[in-house]
């Protein structure tokens, strides 16, 4: 929990220094560190997968999440769910104003696979690079949006402890039934998610990453049923 409650205090941070700087922050600067935080995403993402010796059950777990993803539009249903959520707090009052600050910084914050792969790492495995990494990405997220919109952007740091501080404790209880095997390989595969992640932060790729999210359920399935008929 301790990773998370460091993210929580990265968006306080940076809503805070936003706030201070309500002039604005010049677009080419917030651009760059995020370039290069999607670069060190990258590597990050990279040195968890290369760990993987199953690569045939990370393809085919992976070709066979995106079918899934893709045929039931996970991303899809998302973006429209963000949208439907935010036109509502559209109008011109002060309090609409915070509402949508408010519902736009968490759904911005905590709705991706960074957050599920993060979240699992840290409870399965006490793995928190990938939620430190988060932290950073909150902390410059949290300073360009408390400019542009805020201080109604502070409320989604008690919904990010609320919201991954649940995943992180749910994959804690689980991870006593579960075998290091499992919990290396969803890492492993996790890992390639967050290099795709890294990607579309450079701009250089625009991966719906959500739907590849079922690569994760596919792992275990993978696992039983290469432990029954001695493959993969």
């Amino acid at each position: 929990m301790f990773a998370v409650i460091v993210n929580t205090l990265a968006i306080i941070l940076g809503t805070t220094v936003g706030l201070l700087l309500r002039r604005g922050i010049p677009k080419h600067i917030s651009e760059a560190i995020m370039k290069a935080l999607g670069l060190c995403t990258v590597i990050i993402g990279i040195q968890g997968a290369v760990a993987e010796e199953r690569i045939l059950l990370m393809i085919v777990a992976c070709v066979l999440g995106v079918l899934i993803g893709e045929w039931l539009d996970w991303e899809g249903h998302v973006n429209r769910f963000t949208e439907r959520i935010t036109s509502r707090f559209a109008g011109k009052g002060e309090g609409a104003k915070m509402a949508n600050a408010f519902v736009t910084s968490c759904l911005i914050m905590n709705v991706g696979a960074m957050v599920i792969v993060g979240s699992l790492n840290a409870g399965l495995s006490a793995d928190y690079t990938l939620l430190y990494t988060k932290s950073l990405l909150d902390l410059v997220s949290g300073t360009i949006m408390g400019a542009a919109m805020g201080v109604g952007v502070m409320g989604s740091a008690i919904f990010t402890l609320l919201f991954q501080g649940g995943i992180v404790l749910f994959a804690e209880w689980l991870a006593p039934f579960i075998s290091p095997e499992l919990i290396k390989e969803t890492a492993c595969t996790g890992s390639l998610l967050i290099v795709a992640i890294g990607f579309n932060m450079l701009e250089l790729t625009k991966f719906k990453v959500i739907n590849y999210l079922p690569a994760l359920v596919m792992v275990p399935v993978l696992l039983w049923l290469g432990s029954l008929w001695g493959c993969l």
